[in-house]
C-alpha cells in the first residue's frame, strides 16, 4: 500500500497556485490582447485579477497593466466595452471616427470572434507544447491493445477474455493503444463498457461492466474509476520528431477534452456525485501537491490546467468567451447583432449562473477538507 504523506504546508499551496493561475491567466488574456492588437483594436486595461487595482502602470498606447486584488481571473478591456465582462458600450458610437474605429464594437464580426476564441485556444496551445515537450524529452509511448495480464476473480475473467485477445472496438469506438482502453474503462465505473476482441483471427463481441473501485494516491485524495483487471501484453517508448509530437499532443489534449465533456454529462445525469467538481481552493490543493510531487509531476498538472480553463471558457454560457462566441454566430447568421435587451438578460443569466457554480465549487472544496471531516 502506498504511505499517505502529508499534504504541503499553506506557504508551497499558495506558491503553487500563484504559479499555475497566474501565468494561465496572463497567457489567456494576452491572446485576447495580441490578437485584438492585431486587427487595430485599443486595449483599455489589462488585469491579472478583479477588483481593486493593487498595482500598474500604463504603456505609450494607453493600457493600463494591472494586479487586482482578487487573484482568481483576470480581464482585457477593450475599447467600446463597458465593463470587463465585454458588455457593449452603446457610447462607442458616438466617439469621434478615429477613435471608434478603435473600438473592439466596431470590427467585424469575424475579427471580434476570432479576439475573442484566441484566448482559450492560446490556453489550448500551450497545454499541446507542454505535452509534446514532454514526448520530445521521453519519447512516445506505444502499447498495442493486446492483453498480456488477467487479474483472477475479476470482471475480465467473468467476461471470458483470455491472454492474447486483442481489443478492436470499446463502447463501440475504435481502440488504437491499451492507453485508450485504460482511459475510456477509468472513466465508466459501474457501466457496461462492451468491447469487440479479435481471438485468432475472429472477432468476437464481449459484453462487460467495468467495476467501480477507488483509487487513492500517496495524498490521500480518492476517486472512483471503471476498472476490468486487465494489462497490456507489450509496451515500448519511441523516440518521435517534433511534428509527431505536437501531433500526438493534440490527440492528448483532445482525449483530456473528452474527458470533461464526459464527466459533466455523468454529474449532470446523476452517474458521478457533484462533491467531483472542484474549485478555486482544491485546486490550490492539488497545485501544491503536484509542487512537491516534482517539477515533472507539475508541469504535467499545469498542462492539465491550462486545457480545463481553456474549454470551460468555450462553454456557451454569456460573459465566458463561449457565450460572446454564440452571439457572434447568431449575429453571422442574422446579419444583424443580438439586441441590447437580448444581450442584458443574457449577460445577467450568464453571471448569476458563473457566480453561483463558483459558489458551489467553493462550498464543495471547503466540505472537503479534513479539517471539516471531508
Amino acid at each position: 500500500m502506498t504511505p499517505v504523506l502529508q499534504s504541503p504546508g499553506l506557504l508551497i499551496t499558495v506558491l503553487a497556485f500563484v504559479l499555475v493561475l497566474g501565468p494561465l491567466v496572463f497567457i489567456h488574456e494576452f491572446g485576447h490582447y495580441i490578437v485584438g492588437r492585431w486587427f487595430g483594436v485599443k486595449a483599455d486595461s489589462f488585469s491579472i485579477g478583479f477588483g481593486k487595482e493593487l498595482a500598474g502602470w500604463t504603456d505609450k498606447r494607453g493600457t493600463r497593466w494591472k494586479l487586482s486584488a482578487l487573484p482568481l481571473g483576470g480581464y482585457v478591456q477593450f475599447a467600446g466595452d463597458m465593463n470587463p465582462a465585454s458588455k457593449p458600450d452603446p457610447a462607442w458610437l458616438a466617439l469621434p471616427a478615429e477613435e471608434r474605429e478603435k473600438t473592439f464594437q466596431a470590427k467585424p464580426v469575424w475579427q471580434r470572434a476570432l479576439i475573442v476564441l484566441a484566448g482559450p485556444v492560446t490556453n489550448l496551445l500551450l497545454a499541446v507544447l507542454i505535452l509534446a515537450g514532454f514526448t520530445l524529452a521521453y519519447g512516445k509511448v506505444v502499447v498495442p491493445p493486446v492483453i498480456g495480464m488477467i487479474q483472477a476473480g475479476s470482471v475480465a475473467e467473468k467476461a471470458g477474455l483470455k491472454l492474447g485477445d486483442r481489443i478492436v472496438t470499446l463502447r463501440g469506438s475504435a481502440v488504437d493503444s491499451f492507453l485508450d482502453v485504460r482511459m475510456t474503462v477509468s472513466q465508466h465505473p459501474g457501466e457496461a463498457v462492451d468491447m469487440v476482441i479479435d481471438r485468432g483471427g475472429q472477432q468476437l463481441a464481449v459484453p462487460v461492466v467495468a467495476q467501480a473501485k477507488e483509487m487513492s494516491d500517496r495524498f490521500g485524495n480518492t476517486q472512483k474509476i471503471g476498472y476490468l483487471g486487465i494489462g497490456p501484453a507489450t509496451f515500448e517508448k519511441v523516440q518521435v520528431g517534433p511534428l509527431e509530437a505536437v501531433g500526438d499532443a493534440v490527440v492528448q489534449t483532445r482525449d483530456i477534452m473528452g474527458m470533461m465533456i464526459t464527466g459533466i454529462g455523468q454529474i449532470l445525469t446523476g452517474q458521478r456525485e457533484v462533491k467531483e467538481l472542484g474549485g478555486p481552493i482544491k485546486i490550490a490543493k492539488y497545485s501544491g501537491e503536484q509542487l512537491v510531487s516534482g517539477w515533472q509531476n507539475y508541469a504535467w498538472f499545469v498542462a492539465l490546467i491550462s486545457i480545463n480553463l481553456g474549454f470551460i471558457n468555450l462553454l456557451p454560457i454569456p460573459v465566458l468567451d463561449g457565450g460572446h462566441l454564440a452571439f457572434y454566430a447568431a449575429e453571422a447568421v442574422r446579419r444583424k447583432p443580438v439586441s441590447q435587451r437580448g444581450q442584458e438578460w443574457a449577460f445577467r443569466t450568464g453571471l448569476a449562473l458563473v457566480v453561483g457554480l463558483m459558489l458551489f465549487v467553493t462550498f464543495n472544496d471547503v466540505a472537503s477538507l479534513k479539517v471539516f471531516g471531508g
